[in-house]
C-alpha cells in the first residue's frame, strides 16, 4: 500500500487517522509537496489526474483518491457495528461543525452569508456539510449561525434544486 500524502494536508491528516485506527501501515508514503506544486508534476498526475492529495495504491489496483473514498474503502477492512461506525462519524462531523460555527459566530466578515451577503464558495462547502449532517441525524442544534447560513442557502433556487434528496434515484421522503 502508497499513500501519497503531504504533512499539511488535512485530507490526508483524516486518511492517517482511519489508518491509524485500523493498525494499517504503509508500506510506502510518498512526499507530494503542495507548497512546491509537486501534485501538478506529470508523475503525480499519472497517479491522480485530479492533482489532489490523498492518493491511496493498494497493490496493483487503481489509485483511490478522496479521502472520505478512501476511508470507505477501508471501512471494509474494519468490520464496525454500525452504532460504533454511526458514533465514529459522529466525532468528525461534530469537530468540523464546532470549528465552523466557532469560525463564523465569531468573524466580522459573516453577514447572512460565511462572507458577508453574497453566495460564495465557503456556502457551498458549508450546505454540503449540514447536508452530510442530516444524513447521519446529527442535530445541528448547537450550531445556530451554521444552522442560520445554511437555512439561508437552502432558501435560494440553485442550493434548492442541487439537494442531494432533489436528484434522481434519492430515497422518496418518508
Amino acid at each position: 500500500m502508497k499513500l501519497f500524502s503531504f504533512w499539511r494536508s488535512l485530507a490526508t491528516f483524516r486518511v492517517r487517522i482511519a489508518l491509524n485506527l485500523k493498525g494499517l501501515t504503509p508500506e510506502e508514503v510518498i512526499d507530494v509537496d503542495l507548497m512546491k506544486g509537486r501534485q501538478r508534476d506529470a508523475k503525480y498526475r499519472a497517479v491522480n489526474p485530479q492533482m489532489l492529495l490523498p492518493a491511496l495504491v493498494d497493490g496493483e489496483g487503481p489509485a483511490l483518491f478522496q479521502s472520505l473514498a478512501i476511508m470507505e474503502y477501508l471501512e471494509h477492512e474494519l468490520k464496525l457495528d454500525e452504532p460504533a461506525r454511526l458514533k465514529w462519524i459522529h466525532n468528525w462531523i461534530g469537530e468540523a461543525l464546532k470549528a465552523l460555527e466557532a469560525n463564523l459566530a465569531g468573524s466580522d466578515d459573516t453577514g447572512r452569508y460565511c462572507q458577508g451577503d453574497a453566495i460564495t464558495i465557503a456556502d457551498i462547502c458549508l450546505a454540503s456539510q449540514a447536508a452530510g449532517a442530516n444524513f447521519y441525524k446529527y442535530d445541528l442544534a448547537s450550531f445556530p449561525t451554521v444552522r442560520r447560513i445554511v437555512d439561508t442557502c437552502m432558501q435560494n433556487d440553485a442550493f434548492a434544486r442541487a439537494h442531494p434528496l432533489r436528484q434522481p434515484g434519492a430515497p422518496q421522503a418518508a
